[in-house]
């Protein structure tokens, strides 16, 4: 049988660890400040980079193309992964972006929610990174993405 004092401890201890359980659970994600990206060596977007696009221009040239991969890589492991997951697979926060449709059929939904972001009911499930990242840092990932595709 235990003492009062006992239990009240074993309870306190329990009780901390729940809570740093949960503390670990709601900050997770770490800094959600979007990261810079350098897509200076991409090619321009036309008719301008003001104009928003429902293709991705760079998929038409495979050099632009490669390097909007790379950039692309290094832009989703910085702004995406810690809600989209490494190497696009989600573990359940937000979509697993492998199955987006691949090429044409998914960038007009991608650019949109992209540039927009995602809200219901007030609720903001994906913060608009149009503005904050740019155009050519969206197909950048966009062309990453279209390399992790599955069925």
């Amino acid at each position: 049988m235990m003492t009062g004092r006992v239990s009240r401890v074993i309870f306190a201890g329990c009780t901390m660890l729940a809570m740093g359980s949960i503390s670990y659970n709601v900050f997770a994600h770490g800094n959600v400040t979007p990261q810079a990206v350098d897509t200076s060596k991409l090619p321009d977007i036309k008719p301008d980079n003001n104009t928003w696009l429902t293709k991705n221009p760079y998929r038409d040239d495979p050099a632009a193309y490669a390097l909007a991969q790379k950039i692309g890589e290094s832009a989703y492991g910085g702004n995406c992964a810690r809600c989209h997951g490494l190497e696009a697979i989600s573990g359940g926060i937000a979509p697993d972006l492998r199955y987006l449709d691949k090429g044409e059929a998914g960038d007009e939904w991608f650019i949109q929610r992209y540039q927009h972001g995602s809200a219901r009911d007030g609720k903001v499930y994906m913060p608009p990174m149009g503005d904050t990242l740019g155009q050519k840092a969206g197909w950048a990932i966009r062309s990453w993405l279209d390399t992790k595709h599955e069925e």
